[in-house]
């Protein structure tokens, strides 16, 4: 597993490494996953009293979630079958004969973190090195330092620090830091003082304790150590902003200068850091949260050396930890992935290789997986889908009796300027300076993480690079930045249960139609429409209009709310609709793009239905079964506290039940549950 690398926008910390499997699996790959599946449908249930299980009622059944995940869904089901894609791509990469060079990277990589009989071997000897400089940690000075080596080495402690464009003028990108240095995934985990919330500390504390013991110490100490580190990351925590705040783009924006950030914090000594971490020279720089500086400044003085010093060790051992031995890595899993998250087994070993390869050397692997199963046909065909629902959105703001016309003026704008990057990057990225050796797995992942800090460290101080993606190729995912203003479909999402070439069109624009229209609604969502065309944040509203969105953001956000997350013997959590209301209002507003696109293309010949179904009804049942999933109760509750997006069940209920053309495709009535007594629309 790669270590938990903090990168310009995604922590990577998902546990992926486990098992004793040594071997690629001999398991045959998924069957072919069909773009329209009449068999998911449960026909017993009525489509206007609960659509999502009408739509996935039988696959809900079907499909449990299996052992090795913590949850499972049509996207689920798709990012499993590229796994083998990829794993195939990766075997071949190290089967004898003559290879380009992505190949024998990517290859070796994948054989070294398939290879745990020499992973055994080493035990603990990756992290020798690390404990021993952090051993020679002596005074407050040296404990900065030591962060600072760690975050070009791409681990994670105390705070982040990262190149993204100013919020000012997105042409240029400056350097950012911000709160940080938590391992449990939510601030909450820390402070909240429920009963299920006490239980996660008192779990985090006993993982804490078996991973120093792991390491070495004895018992006594390592539960004194695991103290330690909950006290330090418990002061982090309540020195942190809620996610839910830092929704809002103004809460992050505060560009000072270094010599302001480092006055208001003198105990983190932020000029020796900025003149060690590796990053080029600069003068100002954005500070996401400067109250966490600020009130962590008290405790950087406070904690001992000592306690500095344990979490230290803490972050690395684990950011080490799933690339070691399988004591660590199946302890790492016994917390991570069974406690946290429900998950009774951990994925086969091979599985787990893949992805890393993906997460540390993900653009040589994805050009390989592109020229197996993209090309150029599959951009074209996706881009004209993509123009299709642009044009839509251009009807749907024009036709709006809410805003004014000057606002509409600058929404046209912004839209029409908006960038739509299809399947992969125009440039493949150059790994060539990352040594991967085949006898060195926790060393690749090194190697590979400190390259990828590199190069988003060297883009501070420079020209915004508008076409560097976040994801790789293989993702079954999609994505839009309100700094850059564009659109992202890696090629791994542009197929079938998404995109079918053979499907009719009430079906691709039901699924993958609605995913473009998503993405595009997310930049006049409640964070996107606070940026301009250009990608800057910028207020082009009047204030009427302004307030005229968040009357009808605040409906969204108090009919989510109403919605149950989670029932079980613990008790029942509500969805929280502040937290959502970005994927929320995408969802709802992607819905109404394609299906008017779609409306387009039909225009008013009749066609005949298939499967028994209009076109209309197919377009819904589309939408409705990309979302259908099960997932376990912790998993479940985890999400709630720390997703932005909602559970499939409501990101179909909740999204038909606000629209007058489903209602209309199935004969709905007033008073049914899945018409909104108070439907909430944005757009």
């Amino acid at each position: 597993m790669p270590k938990r690398v903090l990168s310009v926008v995604l922590l990577l910390c998902a546990a992926i490494f486990c098992s004793a499997q040594t071997t690629p699996s001999t398991s045959a790959a998924p069957k072919e996953i069909p773009s329209f599946d009449v068999t998911a449908i449960d026909k017993s249930i009525e489509p206007c009293v609960d659509f999502y299980q009408y739509a996935c009622g039988n696959w809900i059944k079907s499909n449990p979630v299996p052992p090795d995940k913590s949850r499972w869904g049509r996207f689920d089901e798709l990012a499993e079958h590229n796994l083998y894609i990829l794993r195939d791509i990766l075997v071949q990469a190290q089967a004898p004969g003559k290879h380009s060079a992505p190949e024998k990277m990517v290859g070796e990589f994948y054989g070294a973190c398939m290879d745990e009989s020499t992973i055994e071997k080493k035990g603990t000897a990756p992290l020798a090195p690390e404990l021993a400089r952090i051993n020679g940690v002596n005074t407050k000075a040296d404990v900065i330092k030591q962060i600072a080596y760690m975050h070009q080495s791409g681990r994670p402690a105390l705070f982040a620090f990262y190149g993204q464009p100013d919020m000012h003028d997105s042409n240029a990108t400056i350097a950012y830091i911000d709160q940080g240095g938590l391992t449990l995934p939510d601030r909450d985990y820390y402070i909240k003082d429920d009963a299920k919330s006490v239980e996660t500390r008192q779990k985090y504390l006993e993982h804490v304790q078996k991973v120093f013991e792991l390491e070495g110490d004895n018992p006594d100490m390592a539960v004194a150590e695991a103290k330690t580190v909950l006290a330090v990351e418990t002061g982090l925590a309540q020195s942190s902003m809620d996610r839910t705040a830092r929704r809002d783009p103004k809460t992050r924006d505060h560009k000072m200068t270094v010599t302001e950030i480092a006055a208001a914090a003198p105990n983190f000594d932020l000029t020796a850091y900025f003149a060690s971490n590796g990053s080029p020279k600069f003068t100002t720089i954005n500070v996401g949260n400067p109250d966490f500086f600020k009130q962590v400044n008290t405790q950087l003085d406070s904690v001992s050396v000592a306690d500095w010093k344990t979490y230290l060790r803490w972050k690395t051992i684990n950011s080490y930890a799933p690339t070691l031995t399988a004591a660590f890595v199946q302890e790492d899993f016994a917390f991570n992935g069974q406690y946290m998250s429900g998950q009774k087994e951990m994925e086969p070993r091979w599985k787990r290789c893949v992805k890393a390869t993906d997460q540390s050397l993900g653009m040589a692997l994805g050009q390989l997986y592109v020229d197996r199963t993209f090309g150029a046909a599959g951009k074209e065909r996706t881009l004209k889908m993509v123009k299709a629902i642009e044009s839509a959105m251009q009807q749907d703001v024009n036709q709006l009796d809410w805003m004014s016309d000057t606002t509409k003026k600058q929404a046209y704008v912004k839209l029409n300027t908006i960038v739509n990057n299809i399947g992969y990057p125009d440039q493949w990225r150059d790994y060539s300076s990352v040594t991967i050796k085949a006898d060195d797995y926790s060393g690749n992942i090194e190697r590979a993480g400190a390259f990828e800090v590199k190069r988003q460290y060297n883009k501070i101080d420079k020209p915004t690079d508008r076409k560097d993606w976040s994801m790789t190729p293989p993702t079954v995912n999609a994505y839009y930045r309100p700094p850059m203003n564009d659109i992202n479909f890696p090629a791994g999402i542009l197929q079938p249960p998404f995109y079918g070439k053979l499907m009719d069109d009430a079906v691709n624009y039901g699924a993958i139609g609605v995913v473009i229209g998503h993405e595009l609604t997310h930049g006049f969502d409640d964070q996107g429409r606070k940026y301009d065309a250009q990608g800057n944040f910028k207020d082009w509203w009047t204030p009427a209009d302004g307030k005229e969105f968040e009357k009808r953001a605040d409906c969204t956000a108090t009919e989510y709310s109403s919605f149950v997350a989670v029932k079980d013997d613990k008790g029942e959590v509500k969805l929280n609709g502040k937290l959502t209301l970005g994927e929320n209002t995408a969802d709802n507003g992607g819905l109404k793009l394609a299906y008017m696109a779609l409306t387009e293309i039909i225009g008013n010949a009749p066609v005949k239905p298939i499967d028994g179904y209009t076109p209309q009804q197919r377009f819904f049942l589309a939408y409705g079964q990309i979302w259908c999933q099960n997932v376990t109760d912790q998993e479940a509750r985890k999400r709630v506290l720390t997703d932005p997006h909602s559970p499939g069940q409501w990101r179909v209920n909740g999204a038909v039940q606000n629209s007058a053309a489903f209602q209309q495709a199935f004969g709905c009535k007033a008073g049914q549950p899945m018409v909104s007594a108070n439907a909430c629309r944005v757009w």
